[in-house]
């Protein structure tokens, strides 16, 4: 017989739900059975029908605005499953910038972000059993990718916060997976040429990943291609690294 999904009956919350990864994981909730799934973005009022036929409720939310953080833990008080999935690219280096606070504000999204929602949620989910946290990351944290500035240190750090929240968490029994995404055709990456993954595929192996209480998992092919490469030769990966840093322009984009 099938395992019953941990989504299934849940209630869950999910940042920068209005599109992309977010918005592919509030369709996979509803799919696998959750009974609620709160919303949250930056701009309630630029939505349109992206959550229609959704047991979806939208909460206004900034991750890295305290007073809204702790407004969304205060308004969903049932929460026993959060996606940390919010995120902001600048494109810019990291050293020979002409923007030298775009990696102070990719930290504040992509790193103070996920702690800033972990610490107010972290009783929410004790309330209820203890639940489980999703930090939707990216190979640019697992290994270094110069050719994302500031954004690869802050998925780095995230992915370390993981790990650490794990440990502190657990002897209320909260599970935390990291999630090890790559390539995803979002607006994010709309300039990106090659392969591609559809969110949707994201979404559902990261539920998947969840069920089977993995810690931290590689989405798709690319997270799994780039660990082996690097696992093989990490100083021939570093040289590739450095010579798409070179070929690379990319637009910016936040979730």
């Amino acid at each position: 017989m099938p395992r019953t999904s941990k989504a299934a009956g849940s209630v869950a919350l999910v940042t920068g739900a209005n599109r992309g990864i977010g918005l592919a994981f509030v369709r996979e909730l509803a799919a696998r059975g959750a009974k609620k799934i709160y919303a949250g973005t930056r701009h309630p009022g630029d939505l349109g029908d992206e959550f229609a036929g959704l047991p979806a409720e939208v909460v206004p939310l900034d991750v890295t605005d305290l007073a809204s953080v702790r407004a969304a833990a205060d308004t969903c008080p049932d929460v026993n499953l959060l996606v940390n999935n919010a995120g902001l690219f600048t494109n810019q280096r990291l050293v020979l910038t002409d923007d030298p606070d775009a990696a102070r504000r990719e930290m504040e999204v992509n790193y103070f972000g996920v702690l800033n929602m972990t610490r107010a949620f972290a009783p929410v989910l004790a309330a209820h059993g203890g639940g489980y946290i999703a930090n939707v990351l990216s190979v640019a944290g697992a290994f270094p990718a110069p050719f994302m500035g500031g954004y690869s240190p802050a998925k780095a750090a995230a992915l370390f916060l993981s790990s650490i929240t794990r440990s502190e968490l657990a002897d209320q029994g909260t599970e935390v997976i990291a999630l090890i995404v790559g390539s995803v055709d979002t607006r994010m990456a709309a300039h990106v040429a090659g392969r591609k993954e559809d969110p949707d595929d994201i979404a559902r192996a990261g539920l998947d990943a969840l069920d089977r209480g993995e810690h931290v998992a590689d989405t798709d092919f690319m997270a799994v291609d780039a660990r082996a490469r690097y696992a093989r030769d990490p100083a021939r990966y570093e040289r590739g690294m450095t010579k798409l840093l070179k070929a690379t322009t990319m637009d910016t984009g936040r979730a």
